[in-house]
């Protein structure tokens, strides 16, 4: 009888767990570069509206539309969301051409709308959010020499990286990938929210005007700079979960500069209502 009853109870709470689980929502996030400024005039190459680019996109979204989401969000402020429902409109249309944009080699356009569309998606949500400032401000203090060795190491290999896409040497979609991969952004985020911490008694070199230098400690600059990343990340966070919550979202597909992966993602695994789902799970096939 007491086996029975033991049996029972733990087949009730494995019942649970699956029951949570299944009502919880599935969140990709999926990194990009800023397209738009990859391009170079000079070297036509590194134009993504190029058919040879085009193509290497197309690929690199098959890998992705698989997850098949069900809510595609990207990174432009919310004000904005009316110009970008027009624009989608059009381009579902097929009545869009991104050449006639001024942004119109932007990752919204070149990744967000052509996937959307593929999957019949009817919108794109805008969950980006103002804050942040420039990695550069952090330029003076104890042990800036850390930072600052860290953050060129980093240049070098996205330089290298760069370089190989200029020689076309490097297919877009590979860019993509790499950008994508744990080493990658886990580098990305320990350079931004981790080392500066160590950084103190300095000032800001030419903060700009979302810094409001009458509330900073100069004994804690660095850490001054990792609040300003992590507030914006923070109301990014909350656009997300609202949105998804409006639509009753159950597969996300959040499109971000990779610099944003890594603390986004620190900030969900902690949410019980979403599902971490690892981007190299499709790109890595």
């Amino acid at each position: 009888m007491k086996f029975k009853l033991t049996l029972t109870i733990v087949l009730l709470t494995l019942s649970t767990i699956a029951y949570a689980q299944s009502q919880k929502t599935d969140l990709l996030i999926l990194g990009s570069d800023h397209l738009s400024q990859i391009y170079k005039t000079d070297n036509p190459r590194t134009d993504v509206l190029l058919p040879k680019r085009q193509k290497e996109i197309k690929e690199f979204i098959n890998l992705v539309a698989p997850y098949n989401p069900d809510l595609v969000m990207v990174e432009v402020l919310p004000e904005h969301q009316k110009e970008i429902d027009s624009l989608y409109s059009l381009f579902l249309q097929n009545k869009l051409n991104f050449g006639n944009l001024s942004d119109g080699r932007s990752e919204v356009y070149q990744l967000a709308f052509r996937i959307s569309k593929q999957l019949n998606l009817p919108k794109v949500y805008c969950v980006n959010a103002l804050g942040g400032t420039s990695q550069s401000i952090l330029d003076n203090g104890e042990n800036i020499e850390l930072y600052k060795s860290e953050g060129l190491a980093l240049r070098t290999i996205v330089n290298e990286k760069y370089k190989a896409l200029q020689k076309d040497s490097l297919s877009l979609k590979d860019y993509l990938i790499f950008l994508n991969q744990q080493q990658t952004y886990s580098k990305v985020y320990h350079l931004r929210y981790i080392t500066p911490a160590r950084v103190i008694n300095g000032t800001f070199k030419n903060p700009d005007a979302l810094i409001d230098t009458a509330f900073i400690d100069s004994k804690y600059i660095g850490a001054e700079l990792i609040s300003a990343f992590k507030n914006r990340d923070y109301k990014i966070y909350s656009n997300i979960v609202t949105s998804q919550k409006s639509e009753s979202a159950k597969r996300v597909l959040l499109i971000i500069g990779v610099a944003h992966i890594g603390s986004l993602k620190n900030i969900i695994r902690d949410d019980e209502e979403f599902n971490l789902i690892e981007a190299d799970k499709y790109l890595n096939k």
